[in-house]
C-alpha cells in the first residue's frame, strides 16, 4: 500500500488527502494546527463554476477565456481548460458531503459577480464560503481516519525534503513538542503550504503560510515559478494585527469606491471604466486607489439591510468588531494589500514538480492563475488541485525503497542541536520585520529598477546576517530555522521582477508600463549553490 506525506491540511491538503485516501493510499497530514485554523477558512467570497443552472449566456469556454485573459494569456490553456471543465462536478462534491451553499426562494443557487468576470458564476455561503468548504472536508477526513487511512499529525512543521539522486523520498520534520527533527519516508510528498505572507509581514493572509517550505524546497532544487506575480486586494481594512479581508462579494452585491473632493464623493472607478468599474480586476481598482492619493471608501450603506445580514454578515461583523463601523449606515475605509501569490513551486499539469515524487497543490503550486488571479478561482483550484495530485500519485510507482538518508539526517539533527543551545545578538524576528518592510517598499504595487535593486540589496545583507543567527529563545525553534529559507525566497521573488522588465497583471513596472510580446511567458527560476537562474518558459512547459 503507497504511503503519502501531505504537509498543509487547508482546503488543498485535505482534498488530496481524502482523494489518496478513496484510493486506498495511506495518508499522513501534517500541519502545526487544526485545519479550522487554517488560512482556508479566511475565503469569504465564494467559489466559481458554471453548473447546469448557470446564468443566460454563460459556458465553461467563458470561464476558461475570462481565466486566461485575467492571468493574461500567462497560464497554459490546458491547465485551464482542466480546471473550469471540472468546477461544476466541484460543487456537486461539495454538495454532496454537506456544504450548503447560498439558494433563492426556488432553491436555485444564489450567483455572484465577480471582477474580471463577463457573468455571475461566483457559488458563496454567505461571505464565509471558505468555512463551510473547511468543515466539509474536515468530516470526511475524520471518516478515512476512522478507517485508518488518514493519520493527522499536528504541531509538526516541515524542515526539508529528503531527496537524494533527484527524487523525493518524503520529509525530515520539526515536532514542536519533542522539539527534535524526525524523517518520514513516503512513495510522494505533497506539499500544501499555502502563499509566502511572511515576507511581507501584516497582510489578509495566515502568518503560518510563510513561504519557508518553498524557499527551503527551491535550495533543494525545486523550480519556482512566476514569483514577481503578487495580488493585492484593493478593499481591506487596518486593524493592528493584519489587514482584515473586505471581500469583493461587497463590489459584486453592488458597492461603490469612492473618495471624497470637499464634500463631494467621486466614484472614481465607475467615472473611468462605466458601470461595471467596480469590478474590474484586483491589480487595477489597487493602482487606481493609490493613483488617487485620497482616503478611499467603499460603500454599501444603500443596500437593504435585511439583504446586507442575508448575504454579507461577516463583512458587516468584521466592521463592526474591528472599527466601529455600521456598514448598513456608513462606509468602509479601505486599502490594497496582499492579499494572494500567483507565483509558487513551478509544477505540471499532474501537479508534479520538476523532481519526481515532489507535488504541489494549492497557493503554494504555480500554474492556473497566470500574472493574475480571478476572484472565485482560488477555492476552486485548491479543490481541483489536491483532487489531480491524488489521481497522478496513485498512477505512480511507489520510490521508497532505495535511499539511505542516514549520513543526511545525522548532519541537521547535529546543525538543529547547535541552533538550540546557541545564543545571537540578532533577533528572528528583528529580521523578519526589517524584510516585511523592505518587501512592502520595494515590491508593492508599483516597481521599479532601481527600487527593487534597493531590495535585492537589503535582503542579501539579512541573509549574511541570517547566517550568524543560532537561536533567540523568545520565539518558536521554528522562527529561527525558517528564516534563511524565508529570506531566500524573497530574494527570488524581487529577482523574477527585477528580470521581467515589462507590466503585465499583478507586476506593474513604472520604468516599463507596458506589456511586451518578449515576456508573454512563465518566469522560472532556479538555484544552484547559492546562484539564481531566471529563463522565460514561452511554451508552457510545465503546464501544458
Amino acid at each position: 500500500m503507497k504511503e503519502i506525506l501531505i504537509i498543509g491540511n487547508g482546503i488543498s491538503g485535505m482534498m488530496c488527502a481524502i482523494r489518496c485516501a478513496e484510493s486506498g493510499m495511506k495518508v499522513k497530514l501534517i500541519a502545526p494546527g487544526p485545519s479550522e485554523q487554517s488560512q482556508s477558512v479566511m475565503a469569504a467570497g465564494g467559489i466559481n463554476a458554471v453548473t447546469e443552472r448557470h446564468e443566460e449566456g454563460d459556458s465553461v469556454q467563458c470561464h476558461i477565456e475570462d481565466t486566461l485573459k485575467g492571468g493574461a494569456y500567462l497560464a497554459g490553456s490546458n491547465a485551464v481548460s482542466g480546471l473550469c471543465s471540472d468546477a461544476k462536478e466541484v460543487i456537486h462534491y461539495l454538495e454532496r458531503i454537506g456544504t450548503v451553499f447560498s439558494v433563492d426562494e426556488h432553491d436555485h443557487p444564489l450567483l455572484r459577480a465577480f471582477g474580471g468576470q463577463t457573468y455571475k458564476r461566483t457559488h458563496y455561503c454567505g461571505s464565509s464560503t471558505g468555512k463551510h468548504i473547511v468543515s466539509a472536508l474536515v468530516m470526511e477526513v475524520r471518516r478515512f481516519e476512522a478507517a485508518g487511512l488518514i493519520t493527522r499529525i499536528l504541531r509538526h512543521h516541515f524542515y526539508s525534503a529528503l531527496i537524494n539522486d533527484s527524487r523525493c523520498y518524503g520529509a525530515l520534520l520539526y515536532d514542536e513538542d519533542a522539539r527534535v527533527l524526525v524523517p518520514v519516508y513516503s512513495d510522494a510528498l505533497v506539499m500544501a503550504s499555502g502563499g509566502q505572507n511572511s515576507l511581507f509581514g501584516k497582510t489578509t493572509g495566515s502568518s503560518r503560510c510563510d513561504g519557508y517550505a518553498a524557499g527551503r524546497l527551491f535550495m533543494q532544487g525545486a523550480a519556482l515559478k512566476n514569483l514577481e506575480f503578487i495580488q493585492f486586494h484593493p478593499t481591506t481594512l487596518e486593524t493592528p494585527q493584519k489587514r482584515m479581508l473586505i471581500s469583493e462579494a461587497v463590489r459584486g452585491e453592488g458597492g461603490r469606491l469612492f473618495y471624497l473632493d470637499g464634500d463631494q464623493k467621486v466614484f472614481f472607478m465607475e467615472d473611468k471604466y462605466g458601470p461595471k468599474g467596480n469590478l474590474m480586476t484586483r491589480d487595477l481598482i489597487s493602482r487606481e486607489i493609490m493613483a488617487t492619493g485620497k482616503d478611499v471608501f467603499l460603500d454599501i450603506s444603500f443596500m437593504d439591510k435585511k439583504l446586507i445580514d442575508s448575504r454579507l454578515p461577516e463583512v458587516r461583523d468584521i466592521c463592526a468588531k474591528y472599527s466601529g463601523i455600521d456598514i448598513s449606515k456608513k462606509p468602509i475605509p479601505v486599502a490594497p494589500s496582499v492579499h494572494y501569490f500567483m507565483g509558487g513551486l513551478a509544477v505540471h499539469k499532474d501537479h508534479a514538480t520538476n523532481i519526481p515524487g515532489l507535488y504541489a497543490v494549492g497557493e503554494c503550486a504555480s500554474i492556473y492563475h497566470g500574472a493574475n488571479r480571478l476572484g472565485g478561482n482560488s477555492l476552486l483550484s485548491a479543490m481541483y488541485s489536491g483532487k489531480v495530485a491524488a489521481e497522478s500519485i496513485s498512477g505512480e510507482n511507489a520510490g521508497r525503497e532505495s535511499a539511505d538518508f542516514e549520513s543526511y539526517i545525522l548532519s541537521e539533527q547535529k546543525k538543529f542541536k547547535k541552533m538550540l543551545e546557541a545564543d545571537s545578538p540578532f533577533a528572528a524576528m528583528h529580521i523578519r520585520d526589517l524584510l516585511a518592510g523592505t518587501m512592502r517598499e520595494h515590491m508593492s504595487i508599483v516597481r521599479s529598477a532601481d527600487s527593487l535593486s534597493k531590495g535585492m540589496e537589503d535582503v542579501r545583507y539579512y541573509l549574511s546576517v541570517a547566517d550568524r543567527i543560532h537561536y533567540d529563545s523568545s520565539v518558536s525553534a521554528y522562527t529561527n530555522y525558517s528564516l534563511n529559507g524565508i529570506l531566500t525566497l524573497a530574494l527570488a521573488s524581487l529577482t523574477c521582477a527585477e528580470a521581467r522588465r515589462e507590466s503585465r497583471g499583478a507586476h506593474y513596472r513604472s520604468d516599463y508600463p507596458t506589456s511586451l510580446e518578449e515576456f508573454r511567458a512563465a518566469t522560472i527560476i532556479t538555484y544552484n549553490e547559492g546562484n539564481m537562474k531566471v529563463t522565460f518558459d514561452r511554451e508552457n512547459a510545465y503546464e501544458d
